[in-house]
């Protein structure tokens, strides 16, 4: 068995002036350890209709990557219907990824006495266990956005950038939206944030430690190796559903705004914008919260929840490859911001690019594939790396762009 918590408890959920906080309980054999997710805005947010509704939905998301493990989950302040049915629909589809994609298929990260045999998974193991237990009591929203107002959710990253300038280039009043978790990966956007904090009055940031809170809850789960932070930073031991808690985190801002779209930059090469299948256990890879599935769900979900909000992404028809290129050709000032790396390294005072995780290896073949000379954004132009890299497997595109991109790359040797 998997069960890691007896009890997980959200409550004492406060809204202030310029911040909400809830406090996360987890109870394993009678002992209880506390700590407090906390927002916090760069201007008031008490003020908006609705905040309490909001500052709910943003507290409960976390816990939505932990049904699996606990046998409760107890949310101790109101929330509406269709939040839990929010919840209920995400734990349903997270937990199975999360058994397939963080469980099954091994990472390292996870004791090996509680990785089951996969000749006989049933589809019910996947399933949540916990039974979650919530007070029905909030009142309904009644939100309408401007469509012509995007909220951006900004990282650094290629996808991002791109996603900013082509909607800015097509007349929408754009707001890019950083969210600043507490720890060192902040710094891979820092760059970005500077830049745009300087050149875009619209940029809006919310601190968050919801970072620390994932790694408070998962140093206290025993299926988890010792030291797992330390194997790698190339995935997360367990958790997988977070960006929709990005985008509540900014619900204040746009409703202050009247803002009407939340823009994610999810292109199409992602082999889980459909689902697949495991021994008949439904999954998506491991990124659902990327999927065109999951911008339907939450473009109706907001309808329903009296939210006027659409969530999308202007390059869901474009490839990596082109997403590069694109970048590179009709704003290449703007990617001289990109970061694309899990584990940067500052080097002479500057942040730089590690050169070698899944990430910059997929972006190294896409620059070189294009010609674009790859120290613009901190690289080296060396191929020997890349090939042993590819040879190794230690690489997350698509077969067919993979292909297509060492095919340019050798036309241009």
């Amino acid at each position: 068995m998997s069960i890691c918590f007896d009890k997980i408890r959200i409550g004492n959920l406060r809204v202030k002036d310029r911040a909400i906080l809830a406090t996360y309980e987890l109870e394993v054999d009678g002992v209880r350890k506390e700590y407090d997710l906390i927002e916090v805005y760069e201007e008031s947010i008490r003020d908006i209709r609705g905040i309490e509704e909001i500052a709910a939905l943003i507290s409960i998301v976390p816990a939505i990557n932990y049904t699996l493990f606990a046998k409760e989950i107890d949310i101790e302040f109101p929330i509406h219907e269709l939040d839990l049915k929010f919840f209920m629909d995400m734990s349903e589809i997270t937990a199975r990824d999360i058994f397939v994609n963080r469980i099954v298929k091994r990472t390292g990260l996870i004791k090996d006495e509680f990785i089951p045999d996969p000749e006989s998974l049933r589809p019910e193991d996947a399933s949540p266990k916990a039974e979650v237990n919530a007070k029905i009591g909030s009142t309904v929203l009644d939100y309408s956005g401007d469509e012509l107002k995007c909220g951006v959710m900004v990282s650094g990253g290629k996808d991002s950038l791109l996603s900013f300038m082509l909607l800015k280039e097509a007349g929408c009043e754009v707001h890019p939206f950083f969210f600043n978790e507490s720890g060192r990966h902040w710094h891979v956007s820092l760059k970005a944030y500077r830049y745009f904090r300087a050149e875009e009055p619209r940029t809006s940031r919310v601190w968050s430690n919801v970072d620390r809170l994932f790694n408070f809850i998962e140093s206290n789960m025993r299926i988890l190796v010792k030291d797992f932070r330390k194997k790698t930073k190339e995935i997360y031991p367990i958790r997988l559903f977070w960006f929709e808690h990005w985008a509540f985190s900014f619900l204040p801002i746009m409703m202050r705004r009247g803002i009407g779209n939340i823009i994610f930059g999810n292109e199409y090469d992602d082999p889980s914008s459909v689902s697949s299948y495991f021994k008949g256990i439904k999954h998506y890879n491991a990124v659902y919260d990327q999927s065109q599935d999951f911008e339907d769900y939450m473009t109706n979900w907001f309808k329903e929840r009296g939210l006027g909000i659409k969530q999308w992404s202007p390059i869901r028809s474009i490839s990596g490859l082109i997403v590069q290129r694109i970048l590179y050709r009709r704003y290449k000032d703007i990617m001289k911001l990109q970061m694309s790396c899990h584990t940067p390294r500052y080097a002479s005072g500057e942040l730089r690019p590690c050169g070698s995780c899944y990430k910059c290896i997929g972006i190294r073949i896409f620059l070189l594939a294009n010609g674009i000379d790859p120290k613009i954004i901190g690289y080296g132009d060396e191929l020997s790396d890349i090939v042993e890299h590819v040879e190794a497997g230690k690489y997350r595109l698509d077969e067919d762009e993979l292909e297509h991109s060492l095919y340019l790359i050798s036309e241009r040797l």
